[in-house]
């Protein structure tokens, strides 16, 4: 690990962890890993180098090697994602992609393969990470770990708005039985359950608005001197 300061942000699906993480590396001009879609990125990275979903070993070293930045784009505050120079920050989202993910996420050597490339994104000024389990496992020794959270109707409600304004159809029960599904899992996993860190500001943002959350980050910043 080098000296570049680490902020890491974890948390539920539909928290709001990634606008957050987005923002506040804007905000602080640092680096932003989006943890959470490095497997479908080494999902697509392999079906482009043709590497078999169960050579373990060939994906380990993928994983390890993987060529992908998380870009800002500063005037509207949304991050591309870029494998070998190409942004595939849509390619990653479709259906084939994500059962793919799914499917490595599982093998041992992949997931301490990406543990190493993820330590990588370590780089100055500063790294805002994020994920379920940065400040747990990955970033262990960061010296601001927050633990956004919200209640499940809440991230509910705003994963079907957010499906609306794409045009999907979707129902509030079948997102809301989703996400405690996801959650159930996510937290009884048996490699690196979603819990928040001994030492993070657990944070709820239910009745929040993403600029509440955005200044409380920025102010244990500040407390702590950790940005220039």
């Amino acid at each position: 690990m080098n000296e570049a300061v680490v902020i890491t942000i974890d948390g539920p699906s539909g928290s709001g962890k990634g606008t957050v993480a987005g923002l506040l590396a804007s905000t602080l001009q640092w680096h932003l890993l989006d943890s959470g879609a490095l497997y479908r990125v080494l999902a697509l990275a392999a079906q482009k180098h043709n590497v078999a979903l169960d050579d373990e070993h060939a994906l380990a070293t993928l994983a390890t090697d993987l060529d992908v930045q998380f870009v800002l784009d500063s005037d509207s505050n949304s991050q591309r994602i870029v494998l070998e120079k190409s942004d595939v920050t849509d390619t990653i989202r479709n259906e084939t992609v994500g059962a793919h993910a799914s499917q490595i996420a599982v093998l041992p050597a992949v997931r301490a393969g990406l543990l190493r490339r993820q330590q990588d994104f370590q780089q100055a000024p500063g790294l805002i990470a994020d994920g379920r389990d940065m400040g747990t496992v990955v970033f262990a020794e960061a010296p601001l770990k927050v633990f956004l959270t919200a209640s499940a109707e809440e991230r509910a409600r705003r994963r079907y708005l957010q499906l609306k304004d794409k045009g999907e159809t979707v129902t509030l029960t079948s997102l809301l039985e989703e996400i405690r599904a996801r959650d159930e899992r996510d937290t009884n996993r048996s490699i690196a359950p979603l819990k928040p860190a001994d030492d993070a500001i657990i944070l709820d943002s239910t009745t929040m608005t993403i600029e509440q959350v955005l200044e409380r980050i920025l102010s244990e910043v500040a407390v702590r001197s950790l940005a220039g």
